[in-house]
């Protein structure tokens, strides 16, 4: 899991980078564009970096009328 952290980390930060360079107005066309290509993949890849997190977190169930936690079974 530390690996993936590292990735996501890794990827969130360069994703912090390019709307920064982006946003600066200082870049040709030819680069803003590739610079939107690269931000696109970077937010889908931390995006389903997030919602994987997500599931594997202890989900609140309701049963019997009381509140309880279970863990999240992965399909893996």
């Amino acid at each position: 899991m530390a690996e993936k952290t590292v990735d996501f980390e890794k990827s969130l930060e360069r994703l912090e980078a390019i709307v920064e360079e982006m946003e600066s107005g200082d870049l040709p066309l030819e680069q803003m564009i590739k610079h939107f290509e690269e931000g696109s993949k970077l937010v889908t890849l931390c995006s389903g970096k997030l919602n994987e997190v997500e599931q594997k977190i202890e989900k609140l169930v309701k049963k019997g009328g009381t509140l309880v936690t279970e863990p999240f079974k992965s399909e893996e």
